[in-house]
């Protein structure tokens, strides 16, 4: 008999479809209607405003490999688009990456029906480390995308599972990404063997004439500085995680960092992933980090700016997970795309400058107007 294993109230026997449905809006298939224009969906003290359309992208039973989930998206804005390459699970259990776009930030206009990128691991079985992580047996997990310095190359860190849950590293040419000519470069392992290490981002731009990598947040914000984003099997990143869980704040546990940091001319934008005392529970925060020296927090926001709070984020294989793997900023907005319970693609927004103007506030917590989404033509 198959064993049965349980995470968090979610009871998966491997090798079968786990049971989740969205309570409210259908049952998280992606449906293939012409959708109206966005709306937003206004309540009280909300941060981010989540859309009404949520979530975006959802799994689809008739492609096995995003079956199951569909989540944690990373994104890049590239020629007016944004470009997203989402996390996905099907009865086979390996995360692989699927593709998808859209004009306004919001719709997607195409969305591939194969995935776009899969971790070479030579073994593939199952992983109590890469489960726990998602819900996989093993692969390509939780992306992030970067375009540095305006180069032609698009940098992918992800979780790789390999042997542990480990950093990989790989990259593909600008032109090839818009043509849909998925030639990734073979990827290398930036963390050390025998460690778990995640959520590690490159900066958009070279600080002071190099490459930047935030690879932890806790006990404090630690950058990697290299001439080159070449690496051996014999280099590593050295990264250290722990410390004491802060006190008299909503942010207890600091988890690790969520999109590839924001350039502003208040500092770095960098949006982070925490908890409470109760840990069943991811909550996203928000601080600014300085320009010269992004090891220095400048402020940070008082309380979440995006918490689990509707269907989409309460029901599904990991319930009260949001969870941040990318953001742009389009037409003065920024677009915050994460993934719901670990099922469901989600976007939230604001308008930039009043969300950078309310987390300057020192004792302000970053509530936003609402209005709609419109793509400036």
């Amino acid at each position: 008999m198959s064993p049965r294993i349980k995470k968090r109230g979610v009871s998966v026997v491997p090798g079968k479809k786990p049971r989740h449905i969205l309570s409210q809006g259908g049952t998280g298939r992606q449906r293939n209607k012409k959708k109206a224009s966005p709306k937003l969906k206004t309540k009280k003290l909300q941060i981010l405003e989540k859309i009404k359309e949520n979530p975006i992208i959802s799994p689809r039973a008739e492609h096995a490999w995003e079956a199951w989930q569909t989540f944690n998206p990373a994104a890049i804005l590239l020629e007016d688009h944004v470009h997203f390459l989402y996390r996905a699970i099907g009865p086979d259990g390996v995360s692989r990456v699927g593709y998808a776009a859209s004009r306004d930030g919001v719709t997607i206009d195409e969305r591939l029906a194969y995935p776009v990128y899969e971790h070479p691991s030579l073994k593939r079985s199952f992983s109590v480390a890469s489960y726990s992580s998602g819900g996989s047996w093993g692969g390509a997990e939780d992306s992030r995308i970067v375009r540095v310095d305006e180069e032609d190359v698009l940098y992918m860190t992800y979780t790789a599972c390999d042997n542990g849950l480990r950093v990989g590293l790989t990259s593909i040419k600008v032109d090839d990404f818009l043509n849909k000519k998925w030639k990734w470069k073979l990827p290398v392992l930036i963390s050390p063997p025998g460690e778990v290490h995640k959520n590690w981002l490159i900066f958009p731009e070279k600080i002071h004439g190099r490459y930047a990598i935030l690879h932890s947040i806790k006990p404090d914000i630690q950058v990697e500085y290299r001439d080159s984003l070449a690496f051996d099997d014999a280099s590593y990143i050295e990264s250290s995680h722990g410390g004491k869980p802060r006190k008299g704040c909503w942010d207890k546990w600091l988890r690790g960092a969520g999109a590839p940091p924001i350039k502003t001319k208040y500092g770095w934008l960098l949006l982070y992933h925490a908890m409470d005392n109760d840990w069943s529970k991811y909550k996203v925060g928000a601080m600014l980090l300085d320009l010269a020296d992004p090891t220095r927090i400048l402020c940070r926001a008082k309380e979440p700016i995006l918490e689990p709070e509707e269907s989409y984020e309460n029901n599904g294989y990991k319930p009260g997970i949001v969870y941040v793997s990318g953001a742009v900023v389009k037409n003065g907005r920024i677009f915050v795309y994460y993934g719901g319970a670990d099922s469901y693609v989600c976007v939230a927004h604001a308008d930039l400058e009043e969300f950078l103007a309310a987390l300057r506030q020192k004792e302000a917590r970053p509530k936003l107007k609402g209005g709609m989404v419109k793509d400036k033509k």
